[in-house]
């Protein structure tokens, strides 16, 4: 297990094969990294699936309000949601969206972010700039790469839990 140097600012994800670690980055995108321990830390997170997996490229998930295989969420529409908070403005820096990065997803708005998030597969520098960047997973990557795939998956995997370290 990687060693957590500030566990106020890392996500510990339990997914079906194995916990992924992620290291938060608050000096970079501080209101993505509150957003994503507010939701962490309610629950919310817990059960939703990944509804868009591409292979070589990356995994998707978060969606509160429509993912949520253990509190009967609509999977049809898992993907389309957010949570009840309001969007979050674009967090851009020169981070590149390198294998195992955390980006925050959103619409073709650059500052509709809101809950759901995607793990890069690969390098993906054609996002640069493009998507804030506010997380990297520092362990379990291999547990990452086992996600089902799929747009969307027939049998989705989802998040078991994801909690603050600082929490568990």
């Amino acid at each position: 297990m990687a060693e957590i140097k500030d566990p106020e600012n890392t996500i510990l994800m339990e997914l079906k094969d194995g916990t992924v670690t992620i290291e938060l980055l608050p000096d970079v995108a501080p209101k993505h990294v509150e957003r994503m321990k507010e939701l962490a830390r309610a629950g919310q997170y817990d059960g939703v699936v990944f509804h868009r997996v591409i292979e070589g490229f990356m995994a998707q998930t978060g969606d509160v309000q429509h993912g949520n295989a253990d509190k009967g969420g609509n999977m049809g529409r898992a993907g389309t949601g957010g949570s009840e908070l309001p969007d979050l403005p674009a967090e851009f820096s020169k981070l590149p969206h390198d294998r195992g990065t955390l980006g925050a997803a959103r619409s073709q708005n650059p500052n509709s972010a809101n809950s759901q998030f995607f793990i890069n597969f690969k390098d993906n520098h054609f996002l640069n700039g493009q998507y804030t960047v506010y997380g990297r997973v520092i362990d379990g990557m291999a547990h990452v790469d086992a996600i089902t795939r799929g747009e969307p998956p027939a049998n989705p995997d989802k998040m078991v839990s994801v909690k603050v370290a600082a929490d568990a």
